[in-house]
C-alpha cells in the first residue's frame, strides 16, 4: 500500500503565499504522475498542478503564473508553491500519485487526506 501525507495548509491574506508538501511512503516500486487537487466546499473535486516523473508539468489556467509543483524524487515528495492566493483558493488540497508497488503490478492511483488552505480577503 501507498500513503500520502500531506502538510504545509493554513491560513493566509490574500496576496500572500504558503507552500504544501506532500510525502509518499509504503511498499512503493516506483512512481508515476504526482498531482495536486482541490475541492471547495459544494464543488466538485478539481485538478490544479501535476507532475510527472520526468518533470513535465501542467497546470490549471486558474493557477497559472501564481503556483508551481515541483518533486523530489529521492524522497518521493510533491510540492506546491503557492503565491498570490485569491480568496477563491480557499479550499481542501488533495495529494495524488500513481504508483505500482512491485515491478510487475499495475500502476494504481492514491489520495492523501487533504490538507485546507484558506486565503482570507
Amino acid at each position: 500500500q501507498v500513503q500520502l501525507v500531506e502538510s504545509g495548509g493554513g491560513l493566509v491574506q490574500a496576496g500572500g503565499s504558503l507552500r504544501l508538501s506532500c510525502a509518499a511512503s509504503g511498499s512503493i516500486f516506483s512512481i508515476g504522475t504526482m498531482a495536486w487537487y482541490r475541492q471547495a466546499p459544494g464543488k466538485q473535486r478539481e485538478s490544479v498542478a501535476s507532475i510527472t516523473s520526468g518533470g513535465t508539468t501542467n497546470y490549471a489556467d486558474f493557477v497559472k503564473g501564481r503556483f508551481t509543483i515541483s518533486r523530489d524524487n529521492a524522497e518521493k515528495t510533491v510540492y506546491l508553491q503557492m503565491n498570490s492566493l485569491k480568496p477563491e483558493d480557499t479550499a481542501v488540497y488533495y495529494c495524488y500519485c500513481n504508483a505500482r508497488v512491485r515491478y510487475n503490478s499495475n500502476l494504481l492511483g492514491y489520495w492523501g487526506l487533504g490538507t485546507q488552505v484558506t486565503a482570507s480577503s
